[in-house]
């Protein structure tokens, strides 16, 4: 019973004969376990009978008591204590060689052990115990973190970390990574078309939307490869239609899609982009596949809070903040534990802290850090400073 359940399977694919016994034992362990106790109680209550015999011809009345005691401690040491610790010390030197014996017992004992267990699953039934149920060896999530966690040098720290973020996939949502509609740039078909030439002309992304006016009246994606067919073309022979003709179709995500299922969705579309909408069709902001992969393996640089437009770090160990900054990328870059579960950026938990929208200068704490609004733009938190050295454990009534 103390062996590891999964190292006994790798052994078995690998052929070893005493593991292939040991796990048919392990298929049924209430079968296994009445036959173990059947010979375990027929061979003490056998010693308890010769023994007591033998003490009361030897001593009379007295020699009750003297085999009971005496029988106790030699069952204890030597049948009971002993070998147990053993066997859960070394349990495969000790399972592999016992399940040679143990299965043609089992096979010849069959009848009694159907008919005892029979007869002590019948009364665990009647307790509400599932039999079926209780010899699923199933884990879930949590438990294979906590199998991965304690790996140790078995798998290397950065391993780890990315095998827990698999793990965390389904718990994450697009909108939680996905880039806000107001930072999203595209390029809109009503501009001046000389306009659209100098955006393809200086665009630092691989994808970027088309729309008309408005990113609502999205049309497509234009990819970094077909801006530089169009680019390698005449000026004269550019036009609004050659764009359109370029364009790659829209790929629309439900805000609450998990990430683990948005993957497969990219995968099985073959494409790596999309705009993520809500529950009324407004688009909300776009994700790529890169941003998955990230939540996997990291950010893809050495050092994000310093490259981050939205983190800067002040001389004076302040940390300057952009409001639109979210949840996520603070604490992954500065290594705090802001709760995720509500406002998905700093302007958003903000206001929903404040309950209104604040003033320049006005100051709170929030998840234990002091904080000071910096700046206000259109009813949106524009930047906020941080002191983090006056860190302070949140209190059960929020600071304002």
């Amino acid at each position: 019973m103390s062996l590891n359940r999964y190292r006994l399977k790798h052994l078995v694919k690998n052929k070893h004969r005493g593991a292939k016994l040991t796990q048919a034992l392990l298929a049924r362990p209430d079968k296994l376990i009445g036959l173990i106790l059947i010979g375990n109680n027929f061979v003490n209550i056998l010693a308890a009978s010769i023994a007591t015999v033998i003490c009361v011809r030897l001593w009379g009345d007295y020699g009750i008591e003297i085999a009971t005691g005496a029988l106790t401690i030699i069952i204890l040491v030597f049948a009971e204590i002993t070998p147990k610790t053993l066997a859960a010390l070394h349990p495969e030197k000790v399972a592999f060689p016992a399940s040679y014996v143990l299965t043609p017992l089992y096979r010849f004992f069959y009848p009694l052990i159907w008919m005892v267990m029979s007869l002590t699953n019948s009364l665990l039934r009647l307790f509400g115990v599932d039999i079926d149920e209780a010899r699923e060896h199933s884990i879930n999530s949590e438990e294979l973190k906590i199998i991965v966690n304690e790996a140790g040098a078995l798998i290397p720290k950065r391993h780890q970390n990315m095998l827990l973020s698999i793990l965390d996939l389904e718990k994450v949502t697009v909108e939680d990574i996905m880039i806000p509609r107001s930072e999203v740039s595209g390029i809109d078909l009503e501009d001046d078309l000389d306009e659209i030439i100098e955006q393809l002309r200086s665009a630092v992304h691989t994808r970027f939307p088309v729309f008309k006016n408005d990113i609502d009246n999205v049309v497509g994606f234009l990819h970094a490869r077909q801006v530089i067919k169009l680019l390698a073309k005449i000026e004269d022979e550019i036009s609004l239609q050659s764009i359109q003709d370029a364009m790659t179709p829209v790929n629309f995500i439900p805000e609450g899609t998990p990430l683990n299922t948005q993957l497969l969705n990219f995968q099985r579309k073959k494409c790596r982009i999309g705009l993520v909408v809500d529950e009324y069709g407004d688009i909300q902001g776009l994700v790529t596949l890169e941003d998955i992969l990230e939540e996997i393996v990291g950010e893809f640089t050495t050092d994000f809070a310093a490259l981050s437009k939205d983190i800067q770090i002040e001389k004076d160990g302040s940390i300057i903040i952009d409001g639109s900054a979210t949840i996520r990328d603070i604490n992954r870059s500065l290594n705090w534990e802001i709760s995720t579960d509500g406002p998905k950026t700093l302007n958003g938990i903000i206001l929903e802290h404040l309950e209104s929208i604040p003033q320049a200068g006005t100051g709170l704490r929030l998840a234990g850090y002091p904080m000071e609004i910096l700046q206000i733009k259109t009813n949106m938190v524009k930047s906020v400073r941080v002191w983090p050295e006056l860190y302070q454990p949140e209190q059960s009534s929020p600071q304002k």
